[in-house]
């Protein structure tokens, strides 16, 4: 199993925090002969919709020598989470969790925001 990313904890408690239900602390995600790893599954009941929502949340530290280079694994990992989640889990919303700062100084260029707004 894979080693916990360095904003593990803070993603987690932000969720919590939200009032999610952490289901898991690590989702594994097994299509086929593959096996991936994502970081938390969790689930959240909104009484007003009564809507059993239910998402799967992969935490990225952008810690690299380069964030574009972590930007682009980032990305291929997520669209792989995506398609296998799509077959085995297709209730599931898959998110990805960054930290603030890195939100902030990277996930604000208008490069960046293009590519996510197309994924």
């Amino acid at each position: 199993m894979p080693a916990k990313d360095i904003y593990h904890n803070q993603a987690r408690n932000a969720l919590i925090k939200a009032g999610w239900t952490i289901t898991r602390e690590t989702y594994q995600i097994k299509f086929r002969e593959i096996k991936l790893y994502a970081d938390l599954s969790a689930k959240a009941v909104f009484a007003a919709e009564r809507d059993d929502r239910q998402i799967v949340v992969e935490v990225k530290s952008f810690v690299g020598a380069s964030r574009v280079r972590d930007f682009e694994a980032a990305i291929g990992q997520y669209i792989l989470y995506r398609l296998y989640l799509a077959q085995v889990f297709p209730e599931a919303v898959l998110y990805m969790a960054v930290n603030d700062a890195i939100y902030r100084s990277f996930f604000l260029k208008s490069a960046i925001q293009f590519a996510v707004k197309e994924l």
